[in-house]
């Protein structure tokens, strides 16, 4: 990939102009003004409804952003994507989650090579799923295996939880949990909950050395095998990892180690192995259904022009709002429960991945890159942090995503959910202005004294900003297609922004710390560091004796 400044193009220079003319820019006179404009904002791809007309955008913003696209070498860019060319280049890697999904005769030959291992290790872990499901495979007492526990952390853990938590209408009657979090205590209440004769731990880690998955894993395996025995750990532990010595030293099976591959960061390796723990409990028809889901969104991205192409106009708004309205943050706002571990997986996604200061030249950079990323779903979010965007002094762009048809025959509260989900866009763009507001209190019967007192707390300025993600239903498929939607945002944001998304060194960073404050609070020497986190380490010895 070319590195391209994007403050120095042409289109850059006339979006900051365009930019100045929106000083008196209101939604509510673009719609009376042009009735079509709605159509004009949406697209639509089979079961995707995509509505970014509620953006504070005109035509002339969408081709200026779209030429920015283009002189950025973004279409270059994707066939490096999709080919496997080295664009992770500080760790000299290639990336190619989107083979994880790719049917071996649809894919260009230069990545066969990398689709073949994929196929191979999905179909072990399907073989194995299956063995799990049907009873083939059993406990080290010959039972049923009903407990499958995933320890990672990161994308050994958001993704695999996120999608879980997605697809419960989808699942089996396996129970899973989630170790992630190093404290022990997080781990001590998940033990609580199994039986350590029916439980599977599914381990995550592609070094097999990652300090809170290890000790975890540590933690729950001297656990079982006081409550059973040593010899069962071969029958009850698998691992996702790329260490096999590591692995098996640890008393795993080697037919039980599944492959990571390098050309598969990890924040995207749900599709992959990682995702043993949801194939496990969704099954592997429903989990093959979320590969179809996000090859199909693979497609649309890679074959579709930059101005119907959904990701691509995505990434595009954020850049408009990030660089130019100097927005710090994005909400993402589901309106179904089954999502509420959404904002969390895309904080990693987003975050890890453009939250950098560096250019691909390893120069500076003299512009915004990356949001801050935040959510929960509506409607709990109507009664939190709704009144900030509605009338806070921050400009919060929103993506608003919902479903058009429920999982359950329960009209009453779709009705009343979808209502919301249509109504806070609505009021967002549009706000209350202070006559509208005049006129609701003398509505509700107050004084003129009152309405004086009143009428600046009821003023809503509007032109909140918002992109209404409409899905026609919730499936294995359709959750597919909306995280690669968001893979690909995330790509073109770093392509137009000229960074390596797909390292992470300040994740490095804190880890190198970490190891080093451990070996200080076990000697208890704390004479290297600065004043205050000598303090911080006293007090905690002082109060843990």
């Amino acid at each position: 990939m070319k590195n391209i400044n994007p403050t120095e193009t042409k289109a850059w220079q006339k979006l900051e102009k365009h930019f100045e003319t929106f000083d008196q820019f209101s939604l509510r006179e673009e719609f009376k003004k042009d009735p079509s404009r709605a159509e004009k904002f949406t697209l639509v791809d089979n079961d995707f409804f995509i509505d970014f007309s509620k953006n504070l955008i005109t035509e002339k913003t969408k081709e200026h952003l779209t030429a920015l696209a283009i002189e950025c070498q973004l279409e270059e860019a994707i066939n490096s994507y999709f080919t496997g060319d080295i664009i992770n280049a500080t760790e000299k890697r290639a990336v190619l989650h989107t083979a994880l999904r790719t049917p071996l005769e649809k894919a260009d030959k230069s990545v066969q090579g990398n689709i073949t291992a994929a196929l191979d290790s999905k179909q072990q872990m399907f073989t194995y799923v299956n063995s799990i499901l049907d009873g083939s495979t059993l406990t080290a007492h010959g039972e049923k295996f009903d407990t499958i526990v995933n320890i990672g952390i990161g994308g050994s853990d958001l993704g695999p939880v996120m999608i879980y938590e997605a697809l419960q209408a989808y699942k089996n009657d396996m129970t899973l949990h989630f170790v992630s979090n190093v404290e022990g205590d997080h781990v001590e209440e998940v033990l609580k909950k199994i039986n350590p004769e029916t439980t599977l731990f599914v381990i995550v880690s592609k070094s097999f050395s990652t300090q809170e998955t290890l000790t975890n894993a540590t933690t729950i395996r001297n656990w079982f095998t006081d409550k059973i025995d040593a010899t069962a750990v071969s029958k009850h532990f698998i691992a996702v990892s790329s260490n096999i010595d590591k692995a098996v030293s640890f008393g795993i099976d080697n037919t039980n180690i599944f492959p990571m591959f390098d050309w598969v960061g990890g924040r995207f390796s749900l599709w992959s192995a990682v995702g043993m723990s949801v194939a496990l409990g969704i099954g592997t028809e429903n989990f093959q259904a979320l590969l179809d889901g996000a090859h199909e969104m693979d497609n649309h991205f890679k074959n579709t022009s930059f101005d119907e192409n959904i990701p691509v106009q995505l990434a595009l708004m954020s850049i408009w709002y990030n660089n130019f309205y100097r927005a710090q943050s994005e909400a993402v706002i589901p309106y179904t429960q089954y999502l509420h571990r959404l904002p969390a997986y895309l904080q990693q996604a987003i975050m890890e991945s453009n939250g950098k200061s560096v250019d691909r030249n390893g120069h500076p950079v003299t512009y915004d890159t990356g949001n801050v990323i935040w959510g929960e779903p509506g409607t709990n979010s109507q009664h939190a942090f709704f009144q900030l965007i509605h009338q806070g002094t921050k400009l919060i762009p929103a993506h608003f995503i919902a479903f058009a048809k429920a999982k359950y025959d329960q009209p009453d509260h779709h009705n009343k959910l979808m209502a919301n989900f249509i109504a806070q866009t609505e009021a967002l763009m549009n706000g209350k202005t202070r006559d509208e507001a005049k006129k609701d209190l003398q509505k509700a019967g107050k004084s003129d004294t009152e309405i004086e007192k009143l009428l600046p707390f009821k003023v809503f300025e509007g032109d909140q900003p918002t992109t209404t993600i409409l899905i026609n239903e919730l499936t294995p498929q359709s959750i597919g297609k909306l995280v690669a939607m968001y893979e690909h945002k995330i790509f073109t944001e770093g392509v137009i922004w000229n960074i390596y998304s797909y390292d992470q060194w300040g994740v490095e960073l804190g880890k190198v710390l970490a190891d080093t404050i451990l070996k200080d609070i076990e000697n208890k020497k704390y004479d290297s560091h600065d004043s205050s986190t000598t303090a911080i380490l006293k007090r905690f010895e002082q109060k843990n004796d």
